[in-house]
């Protein structure tokens, strides 16, 4: 007789009537579901008003295009990195690639060759390098990060070899109209340029064959190769893009700088690895996307934006860059915006 008095008290209480515990998890729910799906959007929109509120010139147009520019190079490395990332494996050879390619650019225009078949040139010697690079870790098995760490001091090396100690200056308008002077509605080729491979891997990404079967290898190599996916034959795929993506970025340095160097590009690789994990992949591989990692690009490049006018010196900012790039690894790989998200989705239905 009890038990049925409190039920129909329970049943008539205003808690139970008006669904209030119902209605604070569900709000609670999809403020879990929008951070986990969306915090690098509001990432990128928090550092957008810090640095109008910091600095009168960060909304310029001025500003935001030099941002897009500055950042175009480390984006087309940043997509290259992520398809390599997402498989499990690393590429620290980027940068030295993207050296190699302004050499090679330079010495062909140099040599009297036209500006499409310096870039074609290019173009076929990263991807050769990048091919290399997949071969050895494919059939020679050597993990990626020692591979790639020898093919980064290797093509160093041919690229200083090849300079013969001397800048190889750029003087082909053609060249460097198309990869870096060269506009429309006021924005820069080397924009378009990154926007559109950014575009076309997403796609390639979420609905190819191959892009699909690059997720399943980076969550369960053994898993994909039992289930008859070509692992090998998609390695191999996936470093010669990866080289051919770092290719791209020299040619947009070698038009930007007019010169093809050896030195450039040093450091290259560990930005393009701290966008693509800024932007939420891990390094265990099977996840992220391309978006999310040009995303990871230009929340960094803002930073340093304003921090540079903010009149911050270069040391505070390597501290500031770490400390972000320590705290995207705990928000995106270590799960923290899931643990932001569970709170919100059970911690207030809970009160």
């Amino acid at each position: 007789m009890e038990n049925s008095n409190l039920a129909a008290e329970n049943q008539s209480s205003p808690a139970s009537q008006t669904g209030l515990r119902p209605a604070s998890s569900g709000v609670g729910q999809v403020i879990g579901r929008l951070l986990s799906r969306s915090y690098l959007f509001l990432v990128l929109l928090a550092m957008i008003l810090v640095g109008s509120l910091v600095s009168e010139h960060f909304l310029t147009s001025r500003n935001a295009l030099n941002v897009l520019s500055f950042s175009s190079i480390i984006a087309l490395l940043a997509v290259g990195q992520f398809f390599v990332v997402l498989t499990g494996g690393i590429d620290l050879s980027v940068g030295a690639v993207l050296a190699l390619a302004t050499v090679v650019a330079a010495l062909t225009m140099q040599a009297g060759f036209g500006a499409g078949s310096a870039i074609a040139l290019t173009l076929a010697a990263c991807s050769l390098a990048g091919l290399v690079t997949g071969a050895m870790i494919v059939y020679l098995r050597i993990p990626p990060f020692i591979t790639t760490l020898g093919m980064m001091t290797v093509l160093q090396g041919i690229s200083y070899i090849i300079q013969s100690s001397s800048l190889i200056y750029i003087e082909n308008t053609t060249f460097v109209t198309l990869l870096s002077e060269g506009s429309l509605l006021g924005i820069r080729s080397p924009v378009y340029i990154f926007v559109v491979v950014t575009i076309v891997a997403a796609i390639v990404a979420r609905f190819t064959v191959f892009g699909r079967g690059l997720y399943a290898i980076g969550g369960n190599r053994e898993a994909a190769r039992l289930s008859g996916l070509p692992v090998n034959r998609s390695l191999l795929i996936t470093y010669t893009m990866s080289g051919a993506l770092a290719g791209v970025a020299g040619l947009v340095a070698a038009a930007q700088l007019y010169q093809g160097s050896s030195l450039i590009g040093r450091g290259y690789e560990l930005d393009a690895i701290a966008a693509v994990v800024v932007g939420g992949a891990t390094l265990m591989g099977g996840r992220g996307d391309p978006i999310s990692a040009v995303v990871g690009v230009l929340i960094l490049a803002i930073i340093v934006n304003i921090m540079n006018l903010m009149g911050i010196s270069s040391e505070p900012q390597l501290v500031i860059k770490g400390v972000v790039i320590l705290l995207a690894v705990y928000l995106s790989s270590a799960g923290g915006v899931d643990q932001i998200a569970r709170f919100f989705g059970r911690g207030h239905g809970a009160q």
